[in-house]
């Protein structure tokens, strides 16, 4: 018997890994072909970024109403605006996998090669079956699923295991360190700001973990914030302090496939790549005044993510 167990399970795991790599190979070619499609034809126009027949055409949203006790809601300020106009179920519950990644694409522009995969990912995070199963959005919030520590738009599940509060220091922070035109975000705000929240989480947090893949999975996160929504603080403002979708607000990005995930890392590889405090030794030094011995005492000084560019 346990050999029959054992023959089934490595049979199961073999076409399991050569399915997901075929996936991946698919994804990777697909996403490729898309990004060269986007630079070969026209832009979608102002005003017509949003499809005719989908929510936000015209600049005109579905109603928006806050969420009420006992609605799931999660540390993503994106996915919690759907909700919250009723693109995806108001109350946050028994969305289907398969279902996400074709809203976010209408509602984000983002490519189908992107809404695949993050949903694809959450899913497998969350041992679900992505192609039959459904998820709540506080599920999301499982730790380092889309939830990870040093978030710059939530404070650490340390701190507070409900990331679906708004903490609104924390946004008020992102929306006024624009260094660009007119107080705009740039990618040089993103990087110090990202630094900045590292250090203050691992200084905080017993508990601190981010991981490559998390620090990447940040970043993209927070690249949506200069691609996405093109780094406007008036818009990012009512976005995650409101988790509303703006009066007449459409995606800045035009191209008609949506943003590629190959054209997007043109974003965050810089943006993830030029925090300092990765290598200037702000990050290593932090907390160790709890764990490192009576040589940790010292740390690194923290940037202040707000302080402007001189001339």
């Amino acid at each position: 018997m346990a050999i029959i167990i054992i023959i089934k399970r490595l049979t199961q795991g073999t076409l399991t890994t050569i399915f997901e790599v075929l996936i991946h190979l698919g994804l990777f070619v697909w996403d490729i072909l898309l990004t060269l499609y986007n630079h070969v034809v026209p832009r979608r126009p102002v005003g017509r970024v949003v499809q005719e027949g989908h929510p936000g055409f015209n600049g005109q949203w579905p109603e928006y109403v806050p969420p009420s006790t006992g609605d799931s809601r999660c540390s993503c300020p994106a996915l919690n605006a759907m909700a919250n106009h009723g693109i995806l179920p108001h109350d946050g519950r028994d969305i289907k996998f398969t279902e996400l990644g074709k809203a976010v694409r209408e509602v984000y522009n983002f490519a189908p090669t992107f809404c695949f995969f993050g949903p694809k990912h959450a899913a497998d995070f969350l041992a679900r079956n992505y192609w039959t199963d459904a998820f709540d959005l506080a599920d999301l919030d499982a730790h380092n699923c889309i939830e990870h520590d040093a978030s710059v738009v939530r404070v650490d599940s340390y701190e507070d295991p409900d990331q679906g509060k708004i903490p609104k220091a924390l946004v008020e922070e992102v929306v006024s360190c624009g260094t660009g035109p007119g107080g705009q975000l740039v990618e040089a705000d993103i990087s110090r700001l990202m630094g900045k929240r590292r250090v203050e989480a691992k200084r905080a947090n017993p508990k601190y973990s981010l991981s490559l893949f998390h620090k990447l999975f940040g970043s993209w996160n927070c690249s949506t914030l200069l691609r996405i929504f093109g780094g406007r603080v008036d818009d990012l403002r009512v976005i995650l302090g409101e988790e509303r979708i703006p009066d007449g607000w459409e995606p800045r990005f035009r191209r008609p496939m949506g943003l590629t995930i190959l054209e997007f890392n043109f974003t965050v590889l810089p943006v993830e790549f030029s925090v300092k405090e990765e290598v200037d030794g702000s990050i290593d030094a932090a907390g160790k005044e709890r764990y490192g011995g009576a040589g940790g005492a010292t740390t690194a000084s923290v940037p202040d993510a707000g302080a402007k560019k001189q001339d």
